[in-house]
Order: C-alpha cells, then structure tokens, then sequence
C-alpha cells in the first residue's frame, strides 16, 4: 500500500500548536503573539537559572512546575530575540492551581509540604470535620510560582491555565 504523504503532512501539522493545559511563559504579551513571533529558538530554555522551561508541543517552550518553581527572574523574556513579553505586566501569568484527591490529607496522612513551600502563603490549613488538617489555597495571594507543585509528595498540586476562582478547599 503506497504511503499518502498528505495524510502524514497533516499529522505532522497538528502538533505544531502547543495544548491548551501547556504552561507558557510568564508575562507574555499575548499567546496568539506568542505563537506567531515564537521562533522556538530555544534561548529561554537555555537562560532559566531553575531549568523549568522545556519544549513542549511544536517546539514551543512551555513550564514544567514538576522541576522547580519560578523566581521571576526575567531571564527567559531579556533573553528572546522577539518582542514577546511585557515584564511590567502586574501579574506574570494566569493560573489556576488544583489540590487533587490524591493529596495525603485525603488518606489521613499528616503532610503540608506545599503550605511549607510556599512564600506567598497563599495555602493555609483547615480542619474540615476531620482530624487532619485540609489544605486551602488562596487564589489572590497564589503568585503561581509552583513552588507547591514540586515540593508535594504526593504529586497532587496542578497549575494550569486559569478559568476564574478565588479560594478553594483541598480536592475539589
């Protein structure tokens, strides 16, 4: 059966725009400017002093919370050699952050790593009719660093790209 080079083109196209749960860098000007001027030349990768941004679909740099957090530091927007960033933006990026049922305090197991982890102290602890304190994350005080992602042990903390919310009890 001969191969039909159209059918692999379109395959090959398809994954050329990143997914909508990809993290993109913080203080991007827009993500449809993004994904137009992006050259994916991998410099941002190259200069974050904590080696969160990796490629991602496409090619496209995306953050991965799992290997660290994000200080802020700038380096991956001085370092582009496109006009993609606004670094005087209040706000770096919009993210939601989730407390899945596999956090520990769901299993009775005393943990708050990423209450301990966070320097915002956006995540508090409450009793919630059980003995084991359940975590609380205060969305407006949350910087989205992703602090608290690496740091559980249970791998039970997401940041994904915002829907809209404010406070939220653990494993919603």
């Amino acid at each position: 059966m001969p191969v039909d080079l159209q059918r692999r083109a379109l395959f090959r196209t398809a994954r050329l725009q990143p997914s909508n749960s990809d993290i993109h860098l913080p203080w991007l000007k827009s993500l449809d400017n993004f994904l137009d001027k992006c050259t994916r030349c991998s410099a941002c990768l190259e200069h974050c002093p904590e080696q969160i941004i990796e490629q991602g679909d496409g090619g496209y740099p995306t953050v991965n919370f799992t290997k660290g957090e994000c200080t802020f530091c700038g380096d991956c927007a001085s370092h582009c050699p496109e006009n993609l960033f606004d670094v005087d933006m209040a706000v770096p990026w919009a993210l939601d952050l989730t407390i899945t049922a596999d956090c520990f305090t769901q299993r009775g197991i005393v943990c708050q790593s990423c209450r301990d982890a966070c320097d915002a102290k956006a995540i508090s602890f409450r009793h919630m009719g059980s003995a084991i304190a359940k975590p609380v994350v205060d969305a407006s005080s949350c910087t989205s660093c992703g602090s608290c992602v690496s740091a559980c042990p249970a791998n039970a903390i997401t940041l994904t790209p915002e829907t809209e919310s404010t406070e939220r009890e653990c494993c919603e």
